[in-house]
């Protein structure tokens, strides 16, 4: 199978984490496309020196999210922009909107991209279904750590998906 083949083959298996990877990172609809873009070209570029010292899946979403960090760091640099979208939502709902905002995916990954960015990967990486094991030494961890990290993020998002709860 010729590297072509074998990049399509792995797109197809894990493709969409990737896509989610991108999500969690950017909200835009251009600049996830963007983003997308670039996390294929570095897992393109990365392949040949993927030794197999870990799952290839593992492997790909650390180069994903490496890539995705440096996206959020240049982005960050650059002065803002914001193109006025005819699709941009109004800033009071109307009830059609409120109801759309119960979903509880769309909530998910909106409380995902606003954890700080330390908390944003462990959530992001067992969303995927990786274990704090597994993930550890994706973000150059130790696994208590990214327990840690995962209980103050799982507190975060509970308070961002139920803010009635808080007292």
């Amino acid at each position: 199978m010729g590297r072509d083949q074998s990049f399509e083959a792995l797109l197809d298996e894990h493709g969409a984490m990737l896509r989610r990877i991108a999500s969690a990172y950017e909200a835009g609809r251009e600049r996830r496309h963007e983003l997308e873009q670039d996390i294929l070209l570095a897992v393109w570029r990365a392949m040949p020196r993927y030794r197999g010292e870990a799952p290839v899946r593992a492997f790909i979403a650390r180069v994903a999210h490496n890539r995705a960090v440096t996206h959020v760091a240049r982005e960050a640099a650059e002065p803002r922009r914001q193109p006025l979208d005819e699709e941009t939502p109004s800033a009071a709902p109307t009830p059609h909107d409120a109801l759309e905002a119960l979903d509880l995916q769309d909530r998910l990954a909106v409380a995902v991209r606003a954890l700080p960015l330390s908390l944003r990967q462990p959530a992001l990486l067992t969303l995927e279904g990786f274990t704090p094991a597994e993930i550890a030494p994706m973000l150059g961890l130790n696994a208590n750590t990214v327990s840690i990290r995962l209980t103050r993020a799982k507190v975060a998002l509970r308070d961002a998906l139920n803010p009635q709860d808080r007292s």
